[in-house]
């Protein structure tokens, strides 16, 4: 990114930005990105092993640095802590109805992710 980019960020530059903070809803295109973004992000999280990548914070910058860059360009900053902090109760989640299925209790379907069911 040169000067000049810096001192007069494009449209796209300023719109971007306005996502991120927060200024403006993102569009449905926009929102498809983040999700896409967000998904390869926690693809690199689990192929690393790392549940919590608040927690984990150094550790999944290391692992997963591209994804995470293109995570947080592509998705508003408040979404970003949003999805991580889910993901870890989501983890959590599954884990616990693994065990109370080990212990007999009977299964519900229950959706606990964000993929659509077809």
């Amino acid at each position: 990114m040169g000067l000049l980019s810096t001192l007069f960020p494009s449209e796209s530059d300023k719109r971007a930005t306005e996502i991120r903070t927060g200024a403006v809803a993102p569009s449905r295109a926009e929102r498809q990105k983040c999700w896409e973004a967000r998904d390869g992000y926690f693809a690199c999280l689990d192929a690393h092993g790392i549940v919590d990548a608040l927690k984990e914070d150094a550790e999944a910058a290391r692992a997963c640095a591209a994804e995470s860059a293109e995570f947080e360009k592509d998705c508003a900053a408040q979404w970003v802590t949003y999805f991580k902090k889910w993901r870890v109760q989501d983890i959590q989640k599954k884990a616990r109805l693994k065990e109370l299925e080990a212990q007999g209790a009977n299964r519900m379907d229950v959706q606990t992710d964000f993929t659509q069911r077809r």
